[in-house]
């Protein structure tokens, strides 16, 4: 229910500013003074002084504080994802499904090939399971822990893994962001993913390039020892039953994905199937295996390479991350709701007059808006809201609107530490950053197609390339009637 509020202004581009500067402010405080990764008390006060705002502004406490849950509230899915990637972590570590991935990869990847490899096997099961989160917390784990056998540095596995789970989740037609793109904006969601190839696979296949010179070239795989690789490959064979049949919850996963099932009750059908074969194929106890979905998994195997991504996963795992992604989208939506965001965007708006540079903007106020309220959904949704009328007026595709909001969305997520996307990143793939191991934020620039396309879409911005004219059909659609072309952009 609505709160009314009465007579309500709308803040300038100073004021709108304040809560944001502020907030960055005490998280630099937190970050590089204290040196301490825990952004949730800056947000928290970022959620305080957006309601004193506010209430400047005329906004009764009640109506900001459902401005803030309203947002939590369209939210809740992914966080329904991030408590059931957290059993499915647990379950099949205990299950042996991880460990078989782990050493079949060891087995049969080479390390020159591996983070091309890794890439592209994430990007595989992106696009069939429609959610970059899903993948990175199970195949993204596995490759890890291939990765840490090869002797490859932790950051240029998880970029490599990045890459692809992004990759898969910004063009797969099962993915949340993918449909939300269009949903916001007026457009065919296939039109929309067609629209978003031109930028994808030269990004992909620059990234691709990349991974396999730094695997041939600037890592020294001369140095891995093979005799390391059996060590690990031993241990998980006597901690484990490695057998191509632990691969069965991962292959179930992708098969209700391909029956174009939900992605939380084909996660959680994984994570009950992994249990059962932890129970019966690798002796767990029924008491054990719940312990493992809400707990983690916990084994010592004398292997210093393979123990740490084997002790993790479980729901209580993702609070640190759940906690700070519900403040991140309280503060996001606090913003939006007192009319900041807003604000910032239509002073953009007024001072851009070319398709270059509103393309551009687009762009960048989705990744603003990624840093700034921490949400990949508020980051595609208030843009894409707002710059709609200015496509139109122009007489530019909204596809054009759809593909940057999804590149400086969906693809920048993982990249801002603090965001809803990297904290899974890091949480899941155990990169250690809430410890102070700030050398493996590496993985952010080293995430070559997550920050390649949307370089590539303002390329294209600039030379009019892939930027489609609004057609004859959409001119039509937005204005019910059979008015010129020509009439209608003008």
């Amino acid at each position: 229910m609505t709160v009314d509020n009465g007579a309500i202004s709308k803040p300038g581009l100073g004021l709108a500013l304040v809560p944001i500067v502020l907030t960055l402010l005490v998280l630099g405080i937190q970050l590089f003074y204290f040196g301490d990764f825990t952004p949730h008390i800056p947000l928290v006060f970022g959620i305080a002084i957006t309601g004193i705002v506010g209430l400047i502004l005329g906004h009764k406490w009640p109506n900001i504080e459902e401005g803030v849950f309203h947002v939590i509230n369209i939210s809740l899915p992914s966080v329904s994802i991030l408590i059931t990637v957290g059993m499915i972590i647990g379950v099949w570590i205990a299950s042996g499904t991880v460990p078989t991935l782990i050493y079949y990869g060891l087995k049969v990847l080479s390390p020159e090939i591996f983070l091309a490899a890794g890439m592209i096997l994430c990007s595989i099961v992106s696009v069939s399971l429609g959610t970059s989160w899903g993948t990175t917390g199970t195949v993204g784990l596995a490759l890890m822990g291939i990765g840490a056998g090869f002797g490859i540095p932790m950051y240029w596995t998880a970029g490599a893994v990045v890459s692809g789970a992004f990759f898969g989740d910004k063009i797969s037609p099962l993915s949340d962001t993918t449909n939300l793109a269009p949903a916001v904006t007026g457009t065919n969601l296939f039109d929309h993913i067609r629209n978003m190839l031109p930028t994808t696979v030269p990004a992909m296949l620059i990234a691709l390039g990349i991974y396999f010179v730094v695997g041939f070239t600037l890592i020294d795989t001369s140095q891995t020892s093979f005799e390391r690789i059996e060590v690990i490959t031993t241990a998980l064979n006597e901690a484990f039953w490695i057998s191509p049949i632990m691969l069965l919850p991962a292959a179930l996963v992708i098969v209700l994905a391909i029956m174009k099932q939900p992605p939380i009750p084909s996660l959680f059908a994984g994570a009950v199937v992994g249990g059962l074969m932890a129970i019966f194929c690798q002796g767990a106890g029924l008491h054990e295996t719940f312990t493992f979905a809400n707990s983690g998994y916990s084994i010592d195997t004398g292997v210093a390479e393979i123990d740490p991504l084997l002790n993790r996963g479980g729901i209580q795992s993702m609070m640190w991350t759940i906690s700070l992604v519900l403040l991140a989208l309280g503060f996001g939506g606090a913003l939006e709701r007192v009319g900041c965001l807003e604000a910032i965007i239509a002073v953009i708006i007024s001072k851009v007059k070319t398709f270059a540079g509103i393309q551009t903007s687009a762009i960048l106020t989705s990744v603003a808006t990624n840093t700034v309220a921490g949400d990949p959904y508020l980051s595609i949704a208030l843009p894409g809201r707002m710059y709609v009328p200015v496509y139109r007026g122009m007489g530019y595709s909204p596809l054009n609107l759809s593909r940057a909001i999804e590149e400086g969305g969906t693809l920048v997520s993982p990249l801002i530490p603090w965001n809803a996307g990297g904290a899974f990143v890091i949480t899941a793939l155990g990169l250690g950053i809430a410890d102070g191991n700030f050398e493996n934020l590496l993985y952010i620039p080293l995430a070559f197609a997550c920050w390649l396309s949307p370089v590539i879409g303002i390329f294209y911005a600039m030379t009019g390339l892939f930027s489609p004219k609004a057609s004859e059909d959409e001119i039509r659609s937005w204005t019910d009637s059979d008015e010129p072309v020509a009439k209608l952009v003008s």
